[in-house]
């Protein structure tokens, strides 16, 4: 396992990704002043963002249908744990938007190359309301994600 994102799980069968990046900031606001430098104020911290970008190849690795179910993910627009495979516990992230690109079309036009770039953002929400019932999200999921692949004739 790479990481995990709720219950979709990165590894070689879905989507594994090369890179992720992962970026902290923090909120100063500034207040401009008559004849002095503007004062400062730290706010605290603001949403962290991460980047996980690879490539798919749908012979070998994962390929619709794992974009699919992050799709799904993304449609429910609630946020999901990321762990990495290594155990740390990044927080709560919201999918902000998934890019592909298809390339080395096949004659039907199917990709035998999938980029893609998956942006999440951090938010911060209680934990057992985000969590909530963990039974009722993957059924809620189930469902949508198989009508989503009737919907496109995947599989």
């Amino acid at each position: 396992m790479m990481a995990a994102l709720g219950l979709f799980v990165f590894m070689l069968k879905t989507t594994p990704y090369q890179s992720l990046q992962y970026q902290q900031s923090w909120r100063h606001a500034f207040n401009s002043r008559i004849g002095l430098r503007p004062a400062g104020q730290f706010l605290g911290p603001d949403n962290d963002t991460m980047i996980l970008s690879g490539s798919l190849y749908p012979e070998i690795t994962g390929g619709r249908l794992s974009l699919v179910a992050l799709q799904v993910m993304a449609d429910s627009g609630k946020a999901w744990s990321f762990i990495d495979g290594s155990g740390t516990v990044y927080g709560m992230f919201v999918i902000e938007s998934i890019d592909q690109t298809k390339t080395e079309l096949m004659s039907n036009g199917a990709a035998r190359k999938i980029d893609f770039t998956l942006k999440l953002r951090r938010v911060d929400s209680s934990l057992g309301e985000m969590f909530g019932d963990l039974q009722n999200q993957f059924s809620m999921l189930t469902e949508s994600l198989v009508g989503r692949v009737k919907e496109r004739g995947i599989g």
